[in-house]
């Protein structure tokens, strides 16, 4: 009985996956900011759009507009 006890003990006492569950948090947070953050320029006429479309120009071909 004692051994089961001293196990529980130790499980609880670790704390190896709160430091997991914090950086799938912080993950989570960034990857939210980023959807929001691409959303906001497409919506404005396109403008991530437009840009990617520059920079794929400006490395396929030798003048850059």
């Amino acid at each position: 009985m004692n051994q089961i006890l001293n196990t529980l003990r130790a499980f609880v006492r670790e704390d190896d996956g709160a430091q997991v569950v914090e950086y799938a948090l912080i993950i989570a947070v960034v990857s939210i900011a980023l959807v929001v953050a691409l959303q906001a320029l497409t919506a404005n006429g396109g403008g991530f759009t437009q840009f990617i479309t520059r920079v794929v120009n400006c490395l396929t071909t030798p003048t850059c507009t």
